[in-house]
């Protein structure tokens, strides 16, 4: 674990930031170049990207400030909700990215689960860069480890340590105990996520498959990698279950419900647009494909 990534004078940068950026830099780059294949405007792509970004990070926020409002923001100054360079929640991001690329694609008038295919992988690939940089943070940090050949042992500044001297398991400025590398498990179950995505962008049968497919497959790999999750306090839990693995059962039912609805309705997805070797000329995707 190493915070800060380097320093310019007193300014730190930290990994958690320059690991974020990295993400969607490979997340947009990677959907650019799917673009083609979906017959899309890499530029459109561009675009809805930034919506989708700024959409993810509001929910992102937004979700962890309601999550831990009682333990960090109740009594702190208004301006504390956006001080932040981690203490956001995925899920969050997740909605409130979907939601934003949703509103701009509808009033561009571009076709929403063609864009959605695209950069669904895309979305797996840059959550491997974010669950990095939260390994370089410290947070996220999984329960005891056991004896389990991937355990982590934390800093005493470290979240871990804290939590751990907090509840008389180490002296306090005690390195933590070994845990599980929960941010290890979830960023390389994230980097099969996105290449099996990007194996089945090439196959897919119906405009919106590969995101429908993202969403179901992407719950059940949270819920596992929350099994072994050790930093949420007992009031967190509901009838058992982390507070990713219950939005994770609204997450899947939305995609199979997506998938079927999908899969009903929709023909074979539109290819790249065709050109002749003797006029270069590109015949765009037919008008009814942007409803």
């Amino acid at each position: 674990m190493h915070e800060t990534a380097f320093s310019i004078g007193s300014l730190e940068i930290k990994w958690y930031g320059v690991l974020v950026a990295a993400g969607l830099l490979a997340g947009i780059w990677t959907a650019m170049r799917r673009a083609r294949r979906a017959g899309l405007d890499a530029n459109d792509v561009a675009d809805a990207a930034f919506w989708v970004m700024l959409g993810g990070i509001v929910g992102a926020r937004a979700l962890y400030v309601v999550t831990f409002w009682k333990e960090e923001f109740a009594g702190q100054p208004w301006w504390t909700v956006f001080a932040f360079r981690s203490g956001v929640v995925f899920y969050g991001g997740l909605i409130g990215a979907t939601m934003a690329g949703v509103a701009h694609l509808h009033r561009k008038r571009l076709p929403i689960w063609r864009f959605a295919d695209v950069m669904a992988p895309s979305v797996a690939l840059g959550h491997v860069f974010g669950r990095v940089g939260c390994l370089m943070t410290g947070c996220c940090f999984g329960t005891l480890a056991d004896g389990a050949p991937f355990a982590l042992t934390y800093p005493a500044t470290a979240p871990a340590a804290v939590h751990h001297a907090k509840l008389g398991l180490v002296a306090t400025g005690a390195p933590s105990l070994p845990v599980h590398a929960t941010q290890v498990y979830e960023a390389s179950l994230n980097l099969v996520l996105y290449l099996t995505l990007a194996w089945c962008f090439r196959r897919r049968a119906f405009d919106g498959q590969v995101f429908s497919l993202y969403l179901m497959a992407y719950a059940p790999l949270r819920a596992f990698v929350d099994c072994f999750r050790g930093d949420y306090a007992p009031s967190k839990f509901i009838l058992g279950l982390t507070p990713g693995q219950c939005v994770s059962i609204g997450i899947f039912v939305a995609g199979a419900v997506l998938y079927a609805r999908l899969r009903e309705r929709g023909g074979p997805p539109a290819q790249a647009p065709l050109a002749t070797a003797a006029s270069n000329v590109t015949v765009p995707p037919a008008a009814a494909d942007k409803a």
